[in-house]
């Protein structure tokens, strides 16, 4: 689970929850199931419009990213593998990779791995993974672009609901002990379009996208490692050309090899 993004919603809702009861508002106020169902109605209702299926499916099946830490693909365990694979290759060959295979961590790893095993040309190896990843984030950030079209789009639907609010607020005008409390309810649609758009919508998007580049940037660090790999770099210079991709590009103490 991340806690960041938990921890941003209980922070961001809370704090508008509690500064509203300071002001000796009340929380019931704010829970209008008409309200809610303009904005969420009409938010997805847009959003399938703007987009294909194809990029609305790869969107929701990306929402987990939003909500989980992926500890399982961290770049400083997979830099310590293709070092381990580079320091047995110069003391081997690269044929004694295959009884190492099974014991990387790394999916994506283990793939590039088998074409290296196999004898594929370091530039045939470049093409073809680099296309792969090329589309692969395409596709990806197109699915993360519905959060962020909805994040668009929730403020302007939260608005058609409070106008639709006061036409019905109008047409009864000749009730007058009314009047305060239905303006009320008809501002609470754009509390639910601006809220949820800046709250939850565009954050999420973003945050998303962000995963998406870090998993493109390990698959490429993975990539780049393989390749130096084939081209019998040393083990020390990998390693530097690896560091390059984590996260806080320190240089610790190389592994040199004679």
């Amino acid at each position: 689970m991340d806690k960041v993004t938990i921890g941003g919603l209980i922070l961001g809702i809370g704090g508008i929850l509690v500064g509203m009861m300071l002001e000796s508002g009340h929380v019931g106020s704010l829970l209008q199931f008409t309200a809610a169902l303009i904005v969420l109605g009409g938010t997805c209702g847009a959003v399938l419009v703007s987009t294909t299926k194809e990029d609305l499916k790869m969107g929701l099946s990306l929402l987990r990213l939003g909500f989980s830490d992926e500890k399982t693909d961290d770049p400083e365990r997979v830099m310590k593998d293709m070092i381990e694979a580079a320091q047995l290759v110069r003391k081997e060959t690269i044929l004694a990779l295959e009884k190492r295979l099974s014991s990387f961590r790394n999916p994506y790893m283990q793939n590039v791995f088998r074409f290296v095993i196999d004898g594929v040309e370091p530039q045939v190896l470049r093409e073809i993974f680099e296309a792969q990843l090329v589309l692969e984030e395409e596709n990806q950030l197109a699915g993360a672009k519905i959060w962020t079209d909805a994040g668009g789009f929730a403020p302007t639907i939260g608005i058609i609901g409070a106008v639709l609010g006061l036409i019905h607020v109008m047409s009864n005008l000749t009730d007058t002990s009314k009047l305060g409390s239905g303006i009320a309810v008809a501002f609470v649609a754009t509390v639910y379009g601006v809220g949820s758009a800046n709250l939850l919508f565009l954050p999420l998007g973003n945050k998303i996208k962000r995963k998406i580049r870090k998993r493109i940037e390990l698959k490429t660090m993975i990539l780049e490692g393989a390749l130096g790999i084939m081209t019998g770099l040393n083990p020390f210079i990998i390693e530097e050309k690896l560091r390059t991709y984590l996260p806080d590009n320190t240089s610790g103490e190389l592994s040199r090899v004679a």
